[in-house]
């Protein structure tokens, strides 16, 4: 549910901050003062095309925000998990700026992501229904979904072992193809992996390897040159021609700290000539120590040098570091197994392949027998619908497209359509070609009322879906809305004082010039603000008293 909306710098909207509520909100006003730009702006949010043309004359961006409720949908959790997305709180809060040059930053609780993603997030948070190509059920490739949200509890089952199914199939059918389309090709990449991933575990690799290597050979290398400086450094420290620096040094200790106690300036001299000391104590006894553990191995310099030549040849071959062999090597590792396992089956791949078939056409048939049945009783349903609606000659059909025995789809074996016959004498035709207007607005709604407790859309926003409609029909819409805002957040824009007068809360929109700009401004109406706009609604601009006692009675009949 839409909780929050904030615009900055839309069209002619410079600043903007709504809070909405459950059920039923309606946005009225004139034509042009901004209705649809807020719409526009929610579907912004919820992963529309955003363009530079949005951004109000003047500014650098445009910024928009929107707080959500999350829906009750373990599905929608798991996409939310996937996409790293935190939800801790149930609250999805979504941003999104154009940037005039070009720019468009997107952030879901923080995170930042890109069109395509939140498209999939705002696809199950909002469902913008407009007057033409925007209204979902005028895309035929969403039919069979909606037929299978509308059968959910008889086709979840079926769907899933059929998805599971299909996939075992494909699988089998690609490595039948990939043997098939070229035996020559395939055995040669088999042997090509053979050779690498055996070449690859002869080497014996170990992670960290190269760097210890480098080391110890930099060390057996510069002998001579490490050899001579601890040398050096141990018989400074201790004996020499001059003495042993340190015997020299403890002198002078000794003898500065014997007047330490005559000022504090010795004292402190006393001091760090004792911490020098034994530091230097410390150096001369590791530089001993390191001395007594050098050794040079000319075999183990050989042999480090033929070492790192084989990892050098190595990675020219299948990556920069160690690490990036080792990674090659579990992915071809997989590809190997892989093919192996379909060269140990090949005499009965193709068998398992038929047996795969079979059983998906079977899973298949029953699906579509499930689907054919729930589509009769939602045919029922819809002329329900469409009766209450004013339109008892209609016809609706959901129309199966017959595939052929080899046509396989993720879905299943079945295309759908929505079809429809408006008038009687007419012909039967698809619901994505019916001429827009009152009858199409009619028919969106029936299927929307059946719809919407299935389609776990939390927010359903109307567009003007009651253009060229009126009087008892308007009515009917009207009802029809209300009906559909019990089960979900419903905001609707609308002209029809009908439509209005049902909403549980009222947005007026209306925009005003100063300094020669256009601003949008939204009131939040009281009852006694809603029957003076229902009114006007009703007779236009002159209000009269009949007008308003017609617009109190509409509002009355609505709230009761």
């Amino acid at each position: 549910m839409l909780q929050e909306l904030t615009i900055d710098n839309l069209a002619i909207i410079k600043h903007l901050s709504l809070d909405f509520s459950d059920h039923m909100t309606v946005l009225t006003g004139e034509t042009g003062a901004g209705k649809s730009i807020i719409i526009d702006a929610v579907g912004l949010l919820a992963g529309g095309r955003g363009s530079q043309e949005f951004i109000r004359r003047g500014a650098d961006k445009l910024s928009l925000q929107g707080q959500f409720a999350l829906p009750q949908d373990p599905e929608f959790d798991e996409l939310l998990d996937s996409l790293g997305i935190d939800h801790d709180d149930e609250i999805l809060i979504i941003s999104r700026e154009i940037y005039r040059r070009g720019r468009n930053v997107i952030r879901v609780n923080g995170q930042l992501i890109n069109t395509a993603t939140l498209k999939r997030i705002g696809s199950r948070l909002v469902d913008i229904q407009g007057q033409n190509e925007h209204q979902l059920l005028l895309r035929p490739e969403m039919h069979l979904g909606m037929l299978d949200q509308f059968a959910h509890n008889d086709v979840q089952d079926l769907l899933s072992r059929y998805h599971d199914q299909y996939q075992d199939y494909m699988k089998l059918k690609a490595a039948v193809d990939k043997k098939q389309s070229n035996e020559q090709q395939w055995a040669q990449r088999l042997d090509m992996l053979r050779y690498q991933v055996n070449e690859i575990e002869s080497a014996d690799l170990k992670a960290g390897e190269e760097e210890q290597l480098k080391s110890e050979h930099d060390r057996l290398e510069h002998f001579q040159q490490i050899n001579n400086s601890l040398q050096q450094a141990v018989t400074v420290f201790n004996g020499g021609d001059q003495g042993a620096v340190l015997d020299q040094i403890a002198t002078v200790m000794n003898s500065i700290n014997e007047i330490a106690e005559f000022d504090d300036a010795y004292d402190s001299l006393s001091k760090s000539l004792n911490d020098a000391y034994y530091a230097l104590q410390d150096v001369a006894a590791e530089a001993n120590r390191q001395l007594d553990l050098l050794e040079f191995n000319d075999d183990r310099l050989s042999e480090i040098d033929q070492r790192l030549t084989l990892i050098g040849d190595l990675e020219h071959k299948y990556g920069d570091t160690v690490a990036d062999i080792l990674s090659y090597y579990n992915q071809i590792k997989q590809e190997l197994d892989s093919m192996e396992e379909t060269a140990d089956s090949n005499s009965d791949l193709e068998e398992r392949l038929t047996t795969a078939k079979e059983k998906l056409t079977e899973t298949g048939q029953q699906l579509s027998q499930v689907r054919q049945q729930a589509a009769h009783r939602l045919t029922k349903l819809v002329h329900q619908q469409l009766r209450e609606l004013y339109m008892d000659k209609a016809v609706f059909e959901v129309h199966f497209t017959k595939q052929s025995r080899e046509h396989f789809t993720p879905s299943g074996l079945d295309e759908v359509e929505f079809y429809i016959q408006t008038n009687p004498g007419e012909s039967m035709g698809p619901l994505a070609r019916i001429a827009s207007g009152g009858e199409l607005s009619r028919v969106m709604l029936a299927l929307k009322t059946i719809f919407a407790q299935n389609e776990g859309v939390t927010s359903i926003i109307f567009d003007e879906v009651d253009t060229g409609v009126s009087g008892r029909v308007a009515q009917a819409i009207a009802d029809k809305i209300k009906v559909i805002a019990d089960r979900s957040q419903v905001l609707c824009i609308t002209h029809l004082p009908q439509v209005a007068a049902v909403a549980q809360h009222h947005l007026l929109i209306q925009k005003h010039v100063k300094n020669e700009r256009t601003t949008t401004m939204v009131t939040v109406l009281n009852n006694t603000q809603r029957v003076n706009e229902l009114a006007r609604m009703l007779s236009g601009e002159k209000v009269t008293k009949l007008t308003k006692e017609h617009a109190q009675e509409l509002l009355k009949m609505a709230q009761d």
